[in-house]
């Protein structure tokens, strides 16, 4: 069982798990208080650790930008994958107070949902999301989004679709990890750079993958992705205290980009 003393504080960027090490900072109680919680893992709500990396310097959100995915996808667990990598691009967005951004992202995350025969509950989300949008209400747009990501959850656990909760969780995870590599290679920085030890936390992320029906864990694209998980562990596992040099978070950076890459394509690994 992963313990938060061990881990420090554990965030969630749209559905990812990401440690923070100690020199990051806690996270205010406040916070914490709003946190889900998973096993032991206390997980706070979506889009802090894109706020705790900006506190090393100004980051070019418009720039982890990425070109529109197909819409199209038919197999459900690479629709759930890229949902959660949606929420967390919605996430920077918000960071980038780019409304335009955030409804054209918001719009997706809607239509990936439903394609998932989650409640319709979100149509009212994606009205809300619009709204907020174009009045520059950056605060609670972030507050609807963590909303669209609960009810997106919410609905799935009761559809009998728990297993594809956690694959909502590890598309963000992944996505949320490709973003903040790149923008620590982009401005390297010791302290950003360490919160990407969390070798536990990618085991957790895997263990839970082993987790799921036979009939979900042989899909050949979360069977490839599980296998790339066991190798991203080895590379996140630096010494603690020590942060990774700019070369091994560009290895990072590539192993959850590569991962990225394929829950995107419109083709799964055969």
């Amino acid at each position: 069982m992963i313990r938060l003393a061990t881990l420090g504080a554990i965030v969630l960027t749209g559905g990812a798990f990401v440690a923070f090490s100690a020199e990051t900072g806690p996270i205010p109680a406040d916070q914490l208080a709003k946190a889900a919680r998973s096993d032991s893992i206390s997980i706070p709500t979506p889009g802090e650790l894109f706020a705790a990396l900006e506190k090393s310097g100004k980051i070019n959100w418009a720039g982890q930008y990425r070109g529109p995915m197909p819409m199209t996808y038919r197999d459900r667990p690479q629709i759930a994958l890229n949902l959660g990598g949606l929420i967390a691009d919605g996430f920077i967005a918000v960071q980038a107070k780019d409304g335009q951004q955030v409804k054209n992202i918001g719009a997706d995350i809607i239509k990936l949902a439903k394609a998932l025969g989650v409640s319709e509950k979100l149509l009212g989300r994606g009205s809300s999301i619009n709204d907020f949008a174009d009045n520059n209400e950056w605060d609670t747009l972030q507050e609807e989004l963590e909303a669209t990501q609960n009810e997106v959850k919410s609905s799935m656990q009761s559809h009998a679709d728990q297993d594809l909760v956690i694959l909502v969780t590890l598309g963000g995870w992944i996505r949320g990890t490709q973003v903040v590599t790149s923008s620590i290679m982009q401005n390297y920085d010791e302290s950003s750079a360490k919160v990407l030890r969390q070798p536990a936390l990618v085991h957790f992320m895997q263990s839970k993958i082993n987790e799921v029906s036979p009939e979900l864990r042989n899909d050949p694209l979360v069977k490839d992705l599980s296998n790339e998980l066991g190798k991203t562990e080895k590379l996140v596992s630096f010494p603690a205290g020590k942060a990774p040099t700019v070369e091994e978070v560009r290895k990072v950076n590539e192993a959850v980009s590569k991962m990225m890459g394929e829950i995107e394509s419109k083709e799964a690994p055969k």
